[in-house]
């Protein structure tokens, strides 16, 4: 893909708008997790969050029907991760709720863990509902062959600050795994202020990307992933 620099942008971007409004924050230092604000230090459904597999309960959860269709797509750095931000029109639907596909970006190593485990990389799809809810479908990676939809714009990783037009469409599908089953828990935003009440989806199959690919994202970002948070009272379904 071919892509044209627009202009800085600060900020996680969600629905057009800024999440991560307010106090600088980071990943390290005086601006790390420990100090962010908001619902990070007083909520009780935070994410990410360590997912036992055994402790999990299986049940009959609605299946995934991704809706998803090649759109134009606008790449950014905003200083915390690399976000693409999808042009309306992709949906995914779960039981009778549907919402559309907003954007996704990428942590490093992967926020959620399995078993006490990381991932290598996890890609967060975001998507809003007519009500303004939120839910989240998390994307495993796991270093191994390469990744042919992350080839597509891989070259184009912004290093700066900033927006970049890709000049060809992109189907976000193709950045999912074969099965759709996966883990289930109400949590929060992984970045300030933290919100809660987003629903959540753990894809139980990870994908692939090489070793280049991931090193070409941790040169950019070596790390951006907030520790995982205690459970609480939460339960956590698994499809069977």
């Amino acid at each position: 893909m071919k892509a044209r620099y627009i202009l800085p942008v600060l900020g996680l971007l969600l629905a057009g708008s800024s999440w991560a409004e307010g106090a600088h924050w980071g990943y390290h230092g005086k601006h790390g997790p420990k100090h962010w604000e908001g619902e990070c230090q007083t909520g009780r459904a935070q994410s990410p969050i360590n997912i036992r597999t055994g402790a999990a309960t299986a049940t009959e959860l609605p299946a995934l029907v991704f809706q998803y269709q090649p759109a134009g797509v606008q790449l950014v750095n905003n200083g915390h991760t690399v976000q693409l931000n999808i042009a309306p029109g992709s949906r995914i639907r779960i039981g009778e709720d549907v919402y559309e596909l907003l954007q996704f970006h990428f942590h490093t190593p992967s926020e959620e863990q399995i078993n006490g485990k990381p991932a290598d990389m996890v890609a967060h799809l975001a998507h809003k509902n007519e009500q303004g809810e939120l839910a989240v479908v998390a994307v495993l990676f796991k270093v191994g062959a390469e990744n042919a939809a992350l080839k597509s714009f891989w070259k184009d990783l912004p290093r700066k600050e900033g927006k970049l037009e890709l000049d060809q469409q992109f189907n976000a599908f193709d950045l999912l795994p074969a099965d759709f089953g996966y883990y289930a828990f109400s949590g929060s935003l992984t970045t300030p202020p933290c919100t809660e009440g987003v629903r959540w989806q753990v894809l139980k199959e990870p994908v692939t990307l090489s070793r280049a690919q991931l090193h070409a994202f941790k040169k950019i970002f070596p790390m951006n992933a907030r520790p995982v948070q205690p459970l609480n009272e939460r339960e956590v379904k698994a499809s069977k």
